[in-house]
């Protein structure tokens, strides 16, 4: 069985279509005299003679007419075969599993589930929520190729891209002084009623330190371990506290809580991304972790659509 030649199957097709060996040669980027061998020595491979050279143009025979619908669909064939071959290599298959802390957004997260879907199709993003350290033990036991968490730290476990930087600001209950504010020096937060988060979390940490070195020795009532209880303790009247103002933009919309700027601005949330070091990742991680860095905003995706 003879090995299909494409690049002779074009050169007749062409000549046949503008019924000139010259013209058909030209288009195939090669001389008359290399085109008019390839098509006797075609002819004579088949035993028939396909162009009748007594016309002017020349023309088809027969046996000529049924090579050339041979050649236009065998060519047709081949380019929709490339065409899928392209789209198979280039198709993102497979699973991503990725750990976060509870207060990425789940808006946020939603938002990038249906941007990766839209995208690639072929592909699972599975989603869970964690404490901090679970992300990290997720990411570092590969029961997740990806973590997201605040306040990350690179180790000889994980390597840290980072995400975003999240404003902080004085979160409280509309009935609270605080809340017809402009803004707050954090000064002035010296002996406030503060609801805090739990002390082995990094971001009560760091609102700690900030709290220090800016003099202010707040009451804290309550702590928890995660952002939401934190929201509902502080909208309903508990005491103030230092959030994201990402997390309050559901709460500000429904009246709940109010967003007060510190000032001077500076204390922020960092968020990044882990992984296990030397992990190897697959195409649909690959591709879900550029689409994070594409995106550190999600909600700006429907703008954007």
């Amino acid at each position: 069985m003879s090995v299909v030649n494409f690049s002779q199957l074009k050169l007749f097709k062409d000549i046949a279509k503008t019924a000139s060996i010259s013209r058909g040669a030209a288009m195939n980027s090669i001389s008359q005299s290399a085109a008019s061998q390839q098509i006797q020595e075609l002819e004579r491979s088949l035993g028939v003679a396909l162009l009748d050279r007594s016309t002017r143009p020349i023309a088809l025979t027969p046996a000529g007419k049924l090579y050339y619908e041979l050649c236009r669909d065998v060519l047709r064939r081949h380019a929709e075969f490339l065409s899928a071959l392209d789209q198979l290599k280039n198709s993102i298959e497979g699973s991503v599993r990725v750990a976060s802390i509870y207060s990425v957004g789940i808006g946020d997260m939603a938002r990038l589930e249906e941007e990766f879907a839209r995208r690639y199709p072929e592909a699972r993003l599975e989603v869970e929520y964690l404490r901090p350290e679970k992300v990290f033990e997720a990411v570092t036991s590969d029961q997740a190729d990806l973590g997201i968490l605040s306040y990350p730290e690179p180790s000889k476990e994980v390597s840290v891209i980072p995400w975003r930087q999240e404003e902080m600001v004085v979160a409280v209950a509309p009935s609270h002084p605080f809340a017809r504010r402009k803004a707050i020096a954090p000064r002035e937060l010296d002996g406030v009623d503060f609801v805090g988060f739990d002390d082995d979390l990094p971001i009560a940490q760091e609102v700690e330190r900030y709290l220090r070195a800016n003099g202010a020795h707040v009451n804290r009532l309550m702590h928890f371990d995660v952002i939401q209880m934190v929201k509902e303790a502080v909208a309903l009247g508990s005491g103030v506290s230092l959030l994201p103002r990402r997390i309050l933009e559901s709460e500000i919309r429904q009246g709940r809580l109010v967003a007060v700027p510190l000032t001077p601005p500076g204390l922020v949330r960092p968020l990044g991304i882990i992984y296990r070091r030397k992990k190897k990742f697959n195409r649909a991680t690959e591709a879900f972790l550029a689409l994070l860095q594409e995106l550190p905003d999600p909600s700006l995706i429907l703008q954007s659509a």
